[in-house]
């Protein structure tokens, strides 16, 4: 018994943080969550209350109440255009450019020859900006001067990037060139993570390769494929910088993010309505956002 006691006596106690580790604790995590409000929520809840505002950034600010919303759905012609090709793009990045990344990481994780330069060359385009890539798709597919229609000739060259019809799927393409060095990265990451005691367990059981894969390695990529799903779709909504490098986001490349910068900081200075747009794509972000927290809530609660 006394040397039980002794032992308890001997414990530490809870520590008592000084006047030193309380500034030191408010400096380190009151910085960023200052930084955080004047960044990030400041501007955003200032747009929420300005979507409801008639202001040109310069004279009085006027209450228009749900009439920047009313014209945004109505008599915005630009509007929904953009919608369907940030659908669009959300779509061609989650349907061809995750899965031909995953196909790369697969192939590459075999140990295929010269797998260390497959890798390094795909990954390349993933250290380029949108607005480089958007440079390099001028230089490819321009009509007068582009390579692409220099090597094609012809007495009438294609307008890839000014034909409405095709410039969408041009500039999708290159951004997809970009996308897929990153999930291939990703999936390469997840890949060298699963336990080849699965796969032989697998393999004595008689499973094939496809079996392997999509019964046994596809499952533990679980958490990868969230994270390739939320980086897909926070690329095809912030889309902006490849588009506005082409045509500055017109003539068949509109998207909410051309559009928002457009209204606030364009010509015609209308920052409650762009406002209003940004308004509007924030809330498509948060449905998205919402939708993996309350999956990951789950699967926690699951486990």
């Amino acid at each position: 018994m006394p040397n039980l006691r002794a032992r308890r006596a001997r414990r530490p106690g809870p520590r008592r943080y000084t006047r030193r580790d309380r500034l030191v604790l408010g400096v380190l995590l009151g910085l960023p969550i200052l930084l955080d409000l004047a960044l990030i929520w400041g501007p955003t809840f200032a747009s929420v209350g300005l979507s409801f505002t008639s202001w040109d950034g310069i004279g009085d600010i006027r209450w228009a109440g749900l009439k920047n919303y009313d014209h945004l759905f109505t008599g915005y012609p630009q509007f929904w255009p953009a919608v369907r090709h940030n659908l669009l793009w959300l779509a061609f990045l989650g349907l061809l450019a995750a899965p031909f990344g995953l196909l790369l990481a697969v192939l590459i994780d075999r140990g295929v020859r010269f797998s260390r330069f497959y890798q390094s060359t795909l990954y390349m385009p993933v250290v380029l900006s949108l607005a480089v890539v958007g440079f390099i798709a001028q230089l490819i597919l321009s009509r007068d001067q582009g390579a692409l229609n220099a090597v094609l000739g012809g007495a009438h060259p294609t307008d890839w990037l000014g034909d409405p019809g095709l410039n969408i799927w041009m500039v999708l393409l290159a951004a997809c060139w970009r996308h897929t060095g990153y999930v291939m990265i990703l999936y390469l990451a997840g890949l060298k993570s699963v336990d080849p005691g699965l796969k032989e367990a697998a393999a004595l059981d008689g499973a094939g390769a496809r079996q392997t894969f999509f019964r046994v390695v596809l499952p533990t990529l679980r958490p990868v494929n969230v994270i390739v799903g939320v980086i897909t779709v926070i690329e095809s909504l912030r889309a902006f910088d490849i588009v506005y490098a082409v045509n500055k986001g017109r003539n068949g490349l509109e998207l909410l993010s051309v559009l928002v910068t457009d209204n606030i900081i364009g010509e015609a200075s209308r920052i409650g309505f762009g406002s209003a747009l940004a308004v509007v794509l924030l809330l498509v972000s948060l449905g998205f956002i919402v939708t993996y927290l309350v999956q990951e809530l789950r699967g926690e609660r699951r486990q």
